[in-house]
């Protein structure tokens, strides 16, 4: 924010900010209710709302009803002043949403498309684009209506060289530009983050985290990740590349070698998921006689089946614990959340299991709870650090 601190610009600016955050809080409100919540004079509010309006940032939209005395004008952020656009990717395809400022879902589209396959491998751009610009048409809106997007993806982008590593099964995502060549491609300022830490935003916005600042969320689908938030802020790494706790090495599995930057395959070829991710659970069902296509299938199974169902659910959270307590003893987090398709699917019964692993070990010993965003975690995060980012531009009136 430009100005001296102090100044009645900056404070202007500040208080700016406050009305149009308690707009999108709270929904339409009055002069009066806004300056209550302000605390500024109704006159100062008067200012404040002519001022926003005059700047298209905010508008009425009807009047308070239902109380005597003369009725009052409603006002609301302006949601068509910015959109965004909120994107995941993963070895099948692109999902793309676009929101406007207030946060409404205005537009969804997916563009099918496998990454390892050699004929789209040079396309990331020309993809991510598509899936962008059909988001905008179910939007009924055009591309110079975005002003920011934000792209998750596994792996990490490596601060250093801009280069994406730990994702091998996204041979096409790997440029050194990439980028720079999104950006070109959707015409917007373009953030790259890995996927499981904007299921951790997500989380921490309006899930099982909320108002938590030292977690760690542990991801279980088709890889397997973490998440660390310490002090409300993510930890990221010198490369990017922390919570990549899918490579980490456990009993039972084999080291995975070969580097971060290597193709080794989509589980990253040992530690961690070869034992705790959505293939690993399939074959350790199948171990236990419950045959089934996918992780999903294999633990709801289990969970009807006691006995062998048992075992499966046993097992499972043993691996859990057992990377889980590296974790907890390096970072020590008051919470850990579980998420991805495994830990969705073992619902509370595998949370329970976790959890009594790690009681019994001589470690810190963090809540454990299932998370709580719908839908898409990594959409949900990658929509919220846009607006974010948006929010911050659009509503600066300096």
């Amino acid at each position: 924010m430009a100005g001296t601190p102090g100044t009645p610009r900056v404070l202007r600016a500040m208080n700016d900010r406050a009305a149009l955050d308690l707009l999108l809080a709270h929904g339409p409100l009055t002069r009066t209710r806004l300056g209550r919540l302000t605390g500024l004079s109704k006159p100062t509010a008067s200012q404040l709302l002519a001022r926003l309006a005059a700047a298209g940032l905010v508008r009425t939209t009807g009047s308070e009803t239902g109380r005597p005395g003369p009725s009052a004008l409603l006002y609301e952020v302006d949601p068509g002043i910015a959109h965004v656009a909120a994107l995941a990717a993963d070895r099948t395809g692109i999902t793309a949403t676009v929101a406007d400022i207030t946060g409404a879902v205005a537009g969804r589209h997916r563009v099918d498309a496998d990454a390892t396959d050699e004929s789209v491998r040079h396309r990331t751009a020309e993809l991510v684009a598509e899936a962008v610009a059909g988001a905008l048409g179910a939007a009924g809106l055009g591309r110079d209506a975005l002003h920011r997007t934000v792209v998750g993806t596994p792996g990490a982008l490596d601060p250093r060289t801009g280069v994406l590593r730990y994702a091998p099964h996204l041979p096409g995502w790997h440029s050194p530009a990439l980028r720079a060549e999104l950006a070109e491609a959707v015409g917007t300022p373009v953030v790259i983050e890995n996927d499981v830490n904007l299921a951790a935003v997500a989380e921490h916005h309006g899930g099982a985290a909320r108002g938590i600042d030292d977690f760690v969320l542990f991801w279980a689908d088709e890889g397997v990740g973490a998440a660390l938030v310490l002090g409300g802020r993510l930890l990221r790494g010198a490369t990017g590349g922390a919570g990549e706790i899918g490579y980490m090495p456990l009993p039972g599995a084999p080291l995975a070698r070969g580097g971060p930057g290597a193709t080794t395959g989509p589980d990253g070829g040992g530690g961690f998921q070869m034992l705790a991710g959505a293939s690993a659970v399939v074959r350790l069902a199948r171990a236990h006689g419950i045959a089934a296509r996918t992780a999903a299938e294999a633990l709801t199974r289990a969970a009807a089946a006691p006995g062998p169902g048992d075992a499966v659910l046993g097992e499972l959270a043993e691996r859990i614990a057992t990377g889980l307590a590296s974790v907890v003893a390096v970072v020590d987090p008051e919470l850990v959340v579980l998420g991805g398709e495994v830990c969705r699917a073992g619902g509370e019964r595998l949370r329970e299991l976790v959890e009594a692993e790690l009681g019994g070990l001589a470690l810190p010993r963090p809540e454990l709870r299932l998370g709580t965003v719908t839908g898409s975690p990594v959409l949900t995060g990658a929509l919220h650090t846009a607006l974010t980012a948006a929010r911050d531009t659009v509503f600066d009136t300096t």
